[in-house]
């Protein structure tokens, strides 16, 4: 069975589809145009009540958010492909942990970055300059650790 993957080529739903080409799962991408309010449309929402994307379909079972989605395969599929989740309870320990750290500390200030200076523009609001200036920074600390931590 295909896996069906809801959402743009970009952003949270990549981070799904990274997990099923290295777990080497067959899938195909449902297109769901954000900037025309799709995600947002009737249909989706029986899918994602919450209207964001992604959105996986595995035959009869849905699944939402991009971190559960891809915790789920690497799970599922965990003799296939390329090991996601560790070999050893440290290592998954590790895994875990640095799935949090992004969840928390990278993806608000990224997410906020990309709404001022991408998506605002393209709908016709103005970009707010501190938010801008406030989540740079934030980056630039939590990537400064991820070199520090993860890139030895």
């Amino acid at each position: 069975m295909v896996v069906k993957v809801y959402g743009p080529a970009y952003g949270c739903p990549k981070r799904v589809l990274v997990c099923l080409i290295e777990k080497q799962i067959e899938f195909e991408t449902v297109d769901v145009d954000l900037i025309k309010g799709e995600h947002k449309e009737p249909e989706f929402l029986k899918l994602q009540p919450f209207g964001v994307v992604p959105v996986i379909q595995d035959g009869d079972y849905t699944l939402y958010e991009s971190r559960a989605i891809i915790r789920y395969y690497a799970e599922k599929y965990r003799e296939q492909g390329t090991e996601l989740l560790g070999k050893t309870i440290e290592e998954r320990g590790l895994v875990e942990q640095w799935l949090e750290v992004e969840a928390h500390n990278f993806q608000p200030p990224i997410y906020n970055l990309v709404m001022n200076v991408v998506f605002g523009p393209i709908q016709g609001v103005p970009s707010d300059t501190k938010a801008v200036q406030e989540s740079d920074e934030k980056i630039a600390k939590v990537l400064d650790i991820y070199e520090e931590k993860i890139i030895r």
